[in-house]
């Protein structure tokens, strides 16, 4: 151990991040393997280890492990290292631009709510008095208590996999826990990477155990998972073409209330102009957008604090009862049936919390969690609590709430902010889209397509062209075909139920299988929030036939696509394993392969983390030669969201050291 830490020094070329000690599962054979390894370092000859097909057969066992630096990628080490999201040593200054950021990224959705959530509401319930106005406020201050303050920053949020948010992220978070991937090509040694942390047995780790065995042990419940996670990134995604279209659309619609006799035609048009304008610029980057616009959004915070407590004085402060849950009981009482309708407009003022989990990648728990407590939801109570105020006196103007209830001289400043507000949004929910994508590739779940990094610092922010001009085409249909927000808000409202019930129910399986907390903060975490979000559904399920039925199509679409990826994937790599070459047969052939050994060196890709490709027979028996030196690359994604530098290629060889064959598996 100390002529290994000795050779790092010298080296001056490995990473640090797996320098300190940790539980991983290791078997017996490539416990022996790594000694020997080491021993051969030590002794400054550089050798790979050995490839080994039965390295899956192997008894398991946990051992405690010091740092590990695999041979022969030590130049490979000398790549400078790319930052991952870690802000803890960041100046006030550098501190201020990412609060901008967070700002700009990861609250734009929420933020905007207050344009359309009480137009919605009062479209299925209309006001016949000021209890009906403070039973709805009621409603939706406690929508956002409950869903976005509760379930998603204070809970949800800390079920990330080490930064990464979305329902991929929780599924790769349970893969590095469980053997649940249907891909069959796990390995021991990704276990032995060191951001694969796996907790030290106890007796606390009994029940997690037993759920770890039954989903390792059920092909059933294995294909249930995935389809959850399946049908909740399928949900994310129609989140990213209902966004845009919502958000734009109800901040270019307060032209009506400015300018008289301005039309709903001329809204859309006005609104697919910027609507284009917003998806191309989007590949300017996270980083470069969001400090442009993040001072717009934090003066949108402000104006609706400030309208929010202008209202309130200049109206009526008695709207502060709204806080009294039992004026939620009188509008239930009151309108009956029309209430439940309106629960589907209510949910809109929660839209945009699975937007700040997906774009966890971005920024820390910590900055998000104080950005929106400390700022984000006591404007938007705020927001709402003036908007109520307002129609406490003005029942009739419920059609365009929020730019009604604007003060008549600030009119022009708040709409111009609002529309720069309401373009952010649709980017907060693009780029939770771009990160779902990503994770949905690397877990062979969606076809590969070209990922852009936007910043040279932070490996998380990216740009994906095709999906960016695919949800600009999907947005445009939606807007020129459901031009009422009534309509749309409906459809939002699906798509981010959807959502949020995969992540209930994924966040409710981390908390048993890793977290290992009391059963019955389980059961009431898993009871409170799904019998709220069911009660949403069968209101928004109610008013599918809307033209909202078209977002169900989209989304049940990416699903199938999605899903049968996923199967030509795992078919595909059994294929290739069944038709693998026999070592038996490298034997026989010996170090010359039967062939002429030219010299150079030739490189293999293929999907194999073990094993001989059978395309490499076919190249035997018909290319003259073959190199001198063979390598199989292969790419594999394993269930962590950064492998260190350090650990990021593994070798070994095949055969003995006389053939020159060597695997390279890139991690």
């Amino acid at each position: 151990m100390t002529e290994e830490g000795s050779e790092r020094e010298n080296k001056g070329s490995a990473s640090m991040d797996s320098m300190e000690s940790r539980w991983v599962y290791q078997d017996e054979e490539s416990s022996e393997i790594d000694i020997d390894g080491d021993d051969r370092r030590s002794g400054g000859d550089v050798s790979p280890l050995r490839d080994s097909d039965d390295e899956d057969n192997a008894e398991q066992r946990l051992i405690r492990t010091g740092p590990r630096i695999d041979s022969f990628d030590v130049e490979a080490l000398e790549v400078p290292g790319a930052q991952r999201n870690d802000y803890e040593d960041a100046t006030l200054g550098r501190r201020i631009v990412l609060a901008f950021q967070t700002l700009s990224v990861v609250f734009g959705d929420v933020g905007t709510s207050p344009l359309y959530t009480f137009s919605v509401m009062f479209s299925k319930a209309p006001v016949n008095g000021n209890e009906d106005v403070l039973g709805a406020l009621s409603l939706v201050l406690y929508t956002l208590i409950l869903i976005s303050l509760i379930k998603y920053v204070l809970i949800v949020l800390w079920a990330n996999d080490d930064g990464e948010g979305g329902t991929f992220a929780l599924y790769s978070l349970i893969c590095r826990h469980a053997k649940v991937s249907l891909l069959p090509n796990q390995l021991p040694s990704d276990a032995r990477i060191s951001s694969f942390r796996l907790k030290v047995p106890s007796a606390e780790l009994e029940r997690s155990l037993k759920i770890k065995e039954r989903l390792e042990a059920s092909l059933t419940l294995k294909k249930v998972l995935l389809m959850l996670v399946l049908a909740g990134t399928s949900m994310v995604i129609a989140d990213g073409v209902v966004t845009p279209a919502m958000s734009v659309i109800s901040a270019v619609g307060g032209l009506k209330v400015g300018i008289s006799g301005f039309e709903q035609e001329h809204v859309v048009m006005i609104s697919v102009a910027f609507l284009i304008i917003l998806f191309s610029v989007q590949r300017y980057g996270t980083s470069k957008v969001g400090l442009v616009v993040g001072p717009a959004l934090f003066l949108w915070f402000c104006s609706l604090a400030s309208i929010g407590i202008y209202n309130l004085v200049k109206y009526d402060t008695s709207v502060l009862r709204a806080f009294n849950p039992i004026h939620i009981y009188y509008f239930f009482k009151r309108n009956s049936t029309k209430a439940w309708y309106s629960l589907g407009g209510c949910l809109l003022c929660a839209t945009g919390s699975e937007a700040m989990f997906a774009d966890l990648c971005y920024f820390s728990v910590r900055s998000v969690q104080l950005t929106f407590v400390f700022l984000v939801l006591p404007c938007l109570m705020l927001g709402y609590l003036g908007q109520a105020a307002y129609l406490m006196e003005n029942h009739a103007d419920t059609t365009q709430a929020f730019f009604t209830s604007v003060p008549s001289g600030a009119y022009w400043p708040v709409f111009l902010i609002a529309n720069v507000a309401a373009l952010i949004a649709s980017r907060a929910m693009t780029t939770a889209t771009f990160s779902c994508i990503k994770q949905s590739t690397a877990l062979g779940c969606f076809p590969r397509l070209k990922i852009i990094h936007t910043s040279r610092k932070f490996m998380g922010q990216i740009y994906i062209p095709a999906m960016n001009w695919f949800l600009l085409a999907l947005t445009l249909i939606l807007v020129c075909n459901i031009s009422s927000i009534y309509e749309i808000g409906n459809a939002y409202g699906i798509a981010e139920l959807g959502v949020m019930m995969m992540t209930t129910t994924l966040v409710t399986l981390v908390m048993l299988l890793i977290w290992q907390i009391n059963i019955f903060i389980v059961l009431s975490f898993a009871i409170v929030f799904l019998g709220i979000e069911l009660t949403f559904l069968s209101s928004v399920l109610w008013s599918v036939g809307d033209g909202s039925w078209i977002i169900l199509v989209f989304a049940i679409v990416i699903f199938l696509i999605m899903y049968i990826w996923n199967y030509g994937s795992k078919l595909k790599y059994e294929t290739e394993v069944k038709q693998k070459m026999s070592m038996d047969v490298l034997r026989e052939l010996g170090p010359d392969l039967g062939t002429v050994r030219a010299p150079g060196i030739g490189l293999i890709y293929n999907e194999l983390a073990k094993g001989i490709p059978a395309i490499f027979g076919h190249f035997l028996t018909t290319l003259p030669a073959v190199h001198s030196m063979i390598i199989f690359v292969c790419i594999k994604y394993v269930p962590v969201s950064v492998v260190p530098q350090s650990e990021r290629f593994l070798f070994r060889r095949v055969c003995s050291k006389s053939y020159h064959i060597f695997r390279c598996v890139a991690r």
